[in-house]
């Protein structure tokens, strides 16, 4: 038999395990390369938008490093490929693609050409609540969006804050909260019912506890301490009446502007020119309301009972941002659409003329004098309002059971909330605005 040309007389056999081992290395470097990052979108194409924030703040537990994507698909999170993520996403029902390191490439190339951005998340945020210990089901829709989203969280009061427990957080939040003193002005039509006499009860030991004679100066003194945390680079978080009777205690320090139906002696009948708005972290020139018998603080508030439309009628819509030049508002506005069903609370939202100068609006109500989602800078930290009580329940009045948020999965007004959770955990050099 003839041989064919440059064929060898006999074949070696170590040349068989080198071409082995080689095709080995090379499938699994092809096989790396396919399954590079888990990417979790956040477009309309996502099964359960709200735990995808609790698989994204568990990977930070882990200590893998996050790229939030602002704006791509919904404001999408890229995750280092992890058996432990993926098979979470799994239990979750939240979907998610592995990404190949080309596919990564040419996200990455996307971003860098249009109002994108890829945030790096670095750091779990500690997070606590001021929750008071008889809060109720409805009291608080940041409670129900973190437990859904398997978020932990530490509940603080009274006792935390004022002893100085607020510099082991990095993020506070405050809800259905009355800072002014009035236990949340509920006296004209609750003041009957057990639940409204154990709530006067728990605030008036509280401020025997601290040594205060009435309750307005306790919550005085603890929206003082909130402020001197954000001041020292916290981000404070609000929504409902947490955001306007905050500025009100604020503005009012050391003043009482608490009738004598409600805390047993009269009004300072010079209060009005003893408001400082100076000291207001977001609104300025606002009246106060001091009637006991009005569901209301001040002229801040642009709730109008009168006009119940329903939630997509009182709709909502967040503004647009420049990823590169304003990735802070542009983390905190991160949906899946930018029309949001309207909400009410006892502070519903915020009329345009009562918002300082300096604060960013985030949202806005189309056709009104109303913004609903604002945010500011503090000394070295942040503030974020959010107008209404709970985005899934329209009215939700004193009493109603808890939303079920596994009936509200994709809900863009709770996915509001959860972009702030994760915004502390941002590197701090991309956190400038």
């Amino acid at each position: 038999m003839k041989k064919l040309k440059g064929m060898p007389t006999t074949i070696h056999k170590h040349r068989l395990p080198r071409i082995t081992l080689l095709t080995l290395l090379l499938a699994l470097l092809l096989s790396a390369g396919l399954r590079a990052e888990i990417l979790i979108p956040m477009d309309l194409t996502q099964s359960n938008h709200l735990k995808a924030y609790g698989i994204a703040f568990e990977a930070l537990k882990e200590q893998h490093v996050i790229k939030w994507l602002l704006n791509y698909r919904g404001g999408s999170f890229l995750i280092p490929d992890a058996p432990e993520i993926s098979a979470l996403c799994n239990i979750r029902g939240v979907r998610f693609e592995q990404v190949s390191s080309s596919q990564v490439a040419a996200i990455m190339l996307e971003i860098q050409d249009t109002n994108m951005e890829a945030v790096v998340l670095e750091k779990e945020p500690k997070i606590g609540i001021y929750i008071p210990p008889n809060s109720l089901p409805w009291d608080d829709a940041v409670t129900l969006a973190l437990e859904y989203a398997q978020v932990d969280y530490d509940r603080v009061w009274d006792d935390e804050v004022l002893e100085g427990k607020l510099g082991d957080y990095d993020w506070l939040h405050l809800h259905h909260e009355d800072f002014t003193g009035q236990y949340g002005k509920f006296y004209g039509s609750y003041r009957h019912m057990p639940w409204y006499q154990n709530d006067v009860r728990t605030n008036e030991a509280m401020a025997a506890k601290h040594g205060y004679a009435k309750v307005w100066q306790l919550k005085h003194a603890v929206a003082q301490k909130i402020e001197e945390f954000v001041m020292n680079g916290g981000f404070l978080f609000a929504m409902c009446a947490g955001t306007d009777t905050f500025d009100i205690a604020l503005a009012a320090r050391g003043v009482d502007i608490v009738d004598a139906l409600i805390d047993g002696d009269g009004i300072d009948p010079q209060y009005k020119s003893k408001l400082n708005y100076e000291r207001c972290f977001a609104f300025e020139n606002f009246t106060l309301k001091t009637n006991p018998y009005e569901y209301e603080f001040s002229d801040i508030d642009a709730s109008d009972y009168s006009r119940l439309r329903g939630a997509e009628a009182d709709y909502f819509q967040l503004f647009d941002f420049s990823a590169k030049y304003d990735p802070v508002p542009t983390m905190l506005t991160q949906c899946h659409t930018n029309v949001i069903n309207g909400f009410l609370g006892q502070t519903t939202s915020f009329f345009k003329d009562k918002v300082k100068k300096s604060v960013i609006i985030l949202a806005e109500v189309p056709g009104q004098n109303e913004v609903k989602y604002i945010h500011g800078n503090i000394g070295k930290g942040t503030f974020t309002f959010y107008g209404g009580h709970d985005p899934e329940d329209y009215q939700h009045k004193v009493g109603d059971p808890e939303t079920i948020l596994e009936l509200h999965k994709n809900s863009p007004g709770y996915r509001l909330i959860l972009n702030n959770i994760l915004f502390p955990a941002a590197e701090k050099k991309q956190l400038k605005t």
